[in-house]
């Protein structure tokens, strides 16, 4: 299998090398409250994301309107959104006349401007306010049709995976592959509100990224920022994650989402993460060589040494800072002779012995 080692979102590249592609996941937390929608564009813009990102879907196109028992959320904690999912879902819609001028706050912002199609015919209408890429979402792995389609845009896709198999990532995998789009990215994902720090596995990263060859990161509906950062300092390309404008509001995703805070102090994490993560060279850097210098020992002479003599170990001190011949050395100096007189505490270098 060809391996992708990267890919352009915009002017961003996405992959090795290059620095983590931060979304930030405003989904449907903008409340069908146009107003929202906006502040959520520019607080996700004054955090420094890379892209900001919603959902775009219809009741009737991704819920069946029955009282079947696995769709009552009676009970449920996100009951008190809606007695079913389908009413979940029409209580969340955003009115899609809103797409082109999010985009276009987002543009007047500076930021990527995207969202997760859940119908063919949002597909279109992102297509035609000309979205930099797509995300496709967990539950949507198995929907073949919807990811071929989506992927034929040849627009970048980026796959979520959470409850998934290998060989259902395979699938998803090949269809986009079938397109002939090579621009793809795949996100582990823990699915719950919010997950158990022991079911996140940031490990499986590794496996997918072996296995599927091509960039991977991670979607994030845990709480605060230990896991995102986590996942890019294990190699993640890619992390999204939920934010909200006040964790109180009406909404099911409002509770584990960020803050504008969090969002921000998120984004310099991750930022100050990869700068720490840095090279793979293991040398001093320039910032550690005066400390190199006055912290390491070397040879030191414990009395005068005069020219000719015999150098033993009762001459020899081990001292800071290393002016002198290293202590690695110390046998090799032992029994050789002084070219010229060595002053007490004068640090003993190559050129001061025979």
């Amino acid at each position: 299998m060809d391996r992708i080692e990267s890919f352009l979102i915009g002017k961003q590249k996405v992959g090795k090398n290059s620095l983590c592609f931060i979304i930030a996941e405003a989904g449907s937390n903008h409340n069908r409250n146009y107003d929202l929608a906006l502040k959520l564009i520019e607080v996700a813009a004054d955090a420094k994301a890379n892209a900001v990102k919603f959902q775009v879907f219809s009741a009737d196109k991704i819920a069946a309107n029955t009282a079947n028992t696995i769709a009552s959320l009676n009970g449920d904690k996100f009951g008190k959104y809606g007695k079913t999912l389908y009413d979940l879902y029409k209580n969340l819609e955003l009115p899609r006349k809103w797409l082109p001028k999010l985009k276009k706050h987002a543009e007047d912002y500076g930021i990527i401007f995207s969202a997760t199609p859940f119908d063919e015919d949002a597909v279109d209408e992102l297509e035609k306010i000309k979205i930099e890429f797509y995300k496709i979402a967990s539950f949507e792995l198995v929907h073949i049709p919807l990811i071929s389609y989506t992927a034929q845009t040849q627009k970048p896709i980026i796959l979520s995976t959470g409850m998934s198999t290998l060989d259902d990532i395979a699938d998803a995998v090949k269809a986009i592959k079938k397109t002939g789009n090579k621009k793809y990215a795949l996100l582990h994902c823990g699915i719950e509100y919010p997950p158990r720090m022991e079911d996140i596995n940031l490990a499986a990263m590794d496996k997918m990224s072996k296995v599927f060859s091509c960039p991977v990161g991670y979607s994030d509906h845990s709480l605060g920022l230990t896991v995102p950062i986590a996942a890019v300092a294990r190699g993640a390309k890619i992390i999204e994650k939920h934010f909200t404008l006040d964790k109180t509001l009406n909404g099911p995703d409002h509770k584990f989402a960020l803050s504008p805070k969090e969002l921000k102090d998120m984004v310099t994490a991750i930022r100050e993460t990869e700068l720490a993560i840095g090279k793979s060279d293991k040398m001093p850097v320039q910032a550690e060589l005066i400390y190199l210098k006055r912290g390491r020992r070397s040879l030191y002479a414990k009395c005068e040494i005069k020219k000719g003599e015999v150098i033993t170990k009762d001459m020899i001190s081990i001292l800071r800072p290393a002016l002198g011949i290293m202590p690695k050395y110390f046998d090799k100096v032992i029994g050789k002779k002084a070219k010229s007189t060595v002053l007490k505490n004068e640090p003993i270098t190559w050129e001061l012995i025979e």
